[in-house]
Parts: structure tokens; C-alpha cells; sequence
């Protein structure tokens, strides 16, 4: 009899039977299947098992979030059904199946950039700490930063912004890999095209944007510009999408016993032709034009209206999986502007979730088994981790889901309102202050403020509006 033999045996009979179960995989926390019906599935009756802390459907796969025990779990299930577990990736093609084309343009988006989250995190806390040391003048009466006070410092300054520019100015070159291994092609090759368009030989975009001459390749009856498309994405998008498709259809066509030779070159050298005379223009054109109505929106007068429906509608993209775009937009402002404004109210609807969570585990303060779930559920979410908070809890109250976005949005127009600028992508949440440029610090630390008692008491006024109506209810049957 294994740990869990009870538990599965009802989630097997609430989710349709084993027959319903198309593909079976898991995640750290999750388990992931693709159902044949899911309206099969019974979501309430499912919740109510003890192990679930909350269920989803993403990327056409249903989603039961079970926590730390889920590989147990996940065993004792493949164990009692005999249904063959597969990979995150076969789960991933097989819950597409049940997409249309814009949740399938979403879906890739997310696995381009996905793994490439870790990285600019990484880049983003080092560039905030480098503004931290070297700008913000803390030292002998505000007249001087540390590193001007400080060889040690000025040296750690000057080391970090290695790691910093290996991030950002050679973003084209993970865009152009993680392009290469989602779609199954050669990777060496997609690194290969990631780093012919930020070459040293080539101008520099922020150079170019700043209205340097560029060289050229002179073939006689024409000449192309040399130019770099350093922290760019949507060029190195649009290259790396060209190189695998050229790839697979090369594959096709070519014998196998000269496809070693001949494929990457047929594949890369017209990729890179292309890259640089037709894609990385227009691709240039098109990044330059979207960050520049996001941040003409954020900016305008009307700055408030976006910043309050973003705020507000956050949470419930991050829910359909939507979310994944604003990654790109980021990434674009970071290039074109030297930061976005998109970040900081991405990292506010965290904390405003888990604000809300923390006001449900004050009004459950006596309920021990609900503390089991909603604290670390809490904790998760101001570290920018919101699925627990907001499927095992948020969600499953409805009116602390409301409240947080609620107060999300409040945070997000003071946000705006006070032109709070981020470096780059961060860690979500309280720690989301470190990829803040330092003069914008002081309102970000308000707006987090806003986010976390706005919440917080708007859920204690919905939860007793809602005890009310029930009482109002129960009196006049």
C-alpha cells in the first residue's frame, strides 16, 4: 500500500479514469496531464483532496499543484494507472494539440525565454548592484558614491559589468540557441548565428542609435551596413526562426551521407546573408516601434489608465499564460530606453498577491490545516514565485484574487505615475527592488507599500461584505 493509494485512487475517479489520461508528466511541484475531456475532470471534488493545493489548465495541459511530494506522488500514480510517463517536452506537444494559434504563439514565446529567465536575472541584480555602489551618493554628505571613495569597490564595479554585458549585449546569442534547441535543430549552429549579429567587427548598436557611421561590406554592385544588434530580440527572433526552419527543410532534402557538410552551410551562411540585409532591420524597425508605444503609453498623459488596467489584468495572464509577451517587451525597452517601466508593476502584482494571501491566513488565523498551505504559499509569492498563492488560495476564494489585483493596480499608476524605472528583469517580488535604478528606489519601496496594504485590507473588507451576505442569506430564508 503506497503513501498516497487513497489520494489516487479519488483523483483517478475525479479526473474521467485512467482512460481519460492522454499523457502523465511532472514538474517540481506539479502534476501535468493532457485529458481527452477535461471537462471530464471535477475540479471541485478534485480541490477537496487533502495532497491538492489548487488546479489549473495551461498550455493545454490540466495542472494539479501538489508541492514537495509530488515525485511520490507522480510514482504511486504511474504505478496504479500504468499510464507511461513522458517529458516535460512530449507533455508540452501533445497539451498543444488543445491550443489555437495565439496560445500556441504564446506557448513558444514562453519556451524561447524560459531558459534564458535565470541569466537575466542574474544580469539584472548585477547591474542594480553596480548603480548601488556607483551612483546612489551616500558617502561624505551625499557628495560621494562608494566607489569613488573605495579602490575596492570601484574594482568590483568595474569586474561585475563583465558578467553584465555578457548577459545584455549578447542576449541575440541565447535568443538564437534556445531557438535552435526548441526546435530541434543544431545548436553550435544557432550560437554560430547569435554571434555573427554582435561581432566585434560590427558597429555597436547603441552606437548606431546614437548616429555613428557604420562600415560596410562592399561586393562591388552593392553595399551592406555592419551593423550589431546587441540586446536585441526580436532580429535575432526572427534570424534564429529562419535558421531552424531552413535547417529542417534542408534535412528533408539533402542525403543523409552529405547532410553533415552540406546542411549547415545551406542553413547558416544565407541565414546570416539574410539576417543583416532584410531581417535585422526590419526586426530593428519593429522593436523600436513597440517599446516605443509602451513607453509613449506609460508615459503619456494617459500613463495611469495603462498602468491601472496592466496592474489589474496581470495576474490573470499570468493564469492563460499570456504573460510570457511582456518578456520580449522588457527586453526591448532595456535595449532601446536603458530600462523599462513594465518590470516594477510585474514585480508589484506578486507582492500584491501574496499580500492577499497573507491577509487570509490573519482571517484563518485558527485554522491550522489552512496555515499548512497559505504560509509558505505567501512566502513564495513575495519571492516572486505567485502559482501557489494564487491556485491554492487566491483562486479558490475568488475575492482575495480581487483584492490583489486591485491593489496591484494601485501600486502599478504610482508606479507609473512616478516614473519608477527597473535596469532590466528581476526577481519578482520584495526582491524586486534591487533591479530598480537607484533615484527611483525611494517610490518604488512606497509603491511596494501600496501593494502589500492595499491588499491586505481590502481582502478583510470582501471577506466580512461577504460574511455579511451570507448571514443577510440565512435570515431572510
Amino acid at each position: 500500500m503506497g503513501k498516497y493509494a487513497s489520494e489516487v485512487m479519488e483523483l483517478l475517479k475525479h479526473i474521467g479514469g485512467k482512460e481519460n489520461i492522454v499523457t502523465l508528466s511532472h514538474c517540481a511541484t506539479r502534476l501535468r496531464f493532457v485529458l481527452k475531456d477535461v471537462k471530464k475532470a471535477d475540479i471541485k471534488k478534485i480541490e477537496g483532496i487533502g495532497i491538492v493545493k489548487g488546479t489549473f489548465t495551461q498550455a493545454g495541459q490540466f495542472q494539479i499543484i501538489i508541492g514537495n511530494e509530488v515525485a511520490t506522488f507522480y510514482n504511486e500514480l504511474v504505478e496504479k494507472t500504468g499510464v507511461v510517463g513522458v517529458s516535460k517536452e512530449e507533455a508540452k506537444k501533445a497539451g498543444r494539440q488543445n491550443l489555437n494559434l495565439l496560445q500556441r504563439i504564446i506557448s513558444h514565446l514562453g519556451e524561447i525565454f524560459a531558459p534564458l529567465i535565470p541569466a537575466i536575472v542574474v544580469g539584472g541584480l548585477i547591474l542594480g548592484f553596480r548603480n548601488v555602489i556607483g551612483d546612489i551618493k551616500m558617502l561624505e554628505d551625499g557628495t560621494k558614491a562608494l566607489t569613488e571613495v573605495s579602490q575596492f569597490w570601484a574594482g568590483v564595479h568595474h569586474f561585475l559589468w563583465l558578467i553584465g554585458e555578457a548577459v545584455f549585449f549578447f542576449l541575440p546569442v541565447g535568443i538564437t540557441w534556445s531557438i535552435a534547441k526548441k526546435m530541434g535543430t543544431t545548436q553550435m549552429l544557432g550560437i554560430v548565428l547569435g554571434v555573427t549579429l554582435v561581432s566585434p567587427q560590427l558597429l555597436n548598436a547603441y552606437d548606431m542609435a546614437g548616429g555613428a557611421q557604420a562600415p560596410v561590406w562592399d561586393f562591388g554592385f552593392t553595399q551592406i551596413q555592419m551593423v550589431g544588434y546587441q540586446a536585441q530580440v526580436i532580429p535575432a527572433m526572427l534570424a534564429g526562426f529562419l535558421l531552424a526552419n531552413l535547417e529542417l527543410k534542408l534535412r528533408d532534402i539533402v542525403p543523409s551521407y552529405i547532410s553533415m557538410v552540406v546542411v549547415p552551410f545551406l542553413a547558416l551562411v544565407p541565414t546570416v546573408l539574410v539576417a543583416h540585409v532584410i531581417l535585422g532591420p526590419i526586426g530593428w524597425t519593429i522593436g523600436s516601434a513597440i517599446s516605443n508605444v509602451v513607453y509613449s503609453g506609460l508615459t503619456s498623459s494617459f500613463g495611469w489608465l495603462f498602468a491601472s488596467i496592466f496592474g489589474f489584468a496581470y495576474a490573470p495572464l499570468v493564469i492563460t499564460g499570456l504573460h510570457h509577451m511582456t518578456n520580449a517587451i522588457d527586453l526591448q525597452l532595456m535595449s532601446e530606453l536603458g530600462g523599462t517601466n513594465l518590470w516594477p508593476m510585474i514585480a508589484l502584482s506578486n507582492i500584491a498577491q501574496g499580500s492577499a494571501v497573507l491577509a487570509m491566513i490573519y482571517l484563518n488565523r485558527d485554522d491550522e490545516e489552512e496555515k499548512q498551505v497559505s504560509i509558505p504559499a505567501a512566502i513564495s509569492c513575495y519571492l516572486g514565485v505567485t502559482e501557489p498563492a494564487m491556485f491554492g488560495i487566491n483562486l479558490k476564494y475568488v475575492y482575495p484574487f480581487l483584492a490583489a489585483m486591485i491593489g496591484s493596480a494601485l501600486a502599478a499608476i504610482f508606479s507609473v505615475g512616478t516614473g519608477v524605472m527597473a535596469n532590466s528583469i528581476g526577481v519578482g517580488g520584495l526582491p524586486g527592488i534591487l533591479s530598480i535604478q537607484p533615484k527611483h528606489m525611494l517610490t518604488f519601496a512606497i509603491s511596494m507599500a501600496i501593494a502589500v496594504v492595499a491588499p491586505f485590507i481590502l481582502t478583510i473588507i470582501f471577506s466580512k461584505k461577504k460574511t455579511s451576505l451570507k448571514s443577510k442569506g440565512k435570515a431572510t430564508a
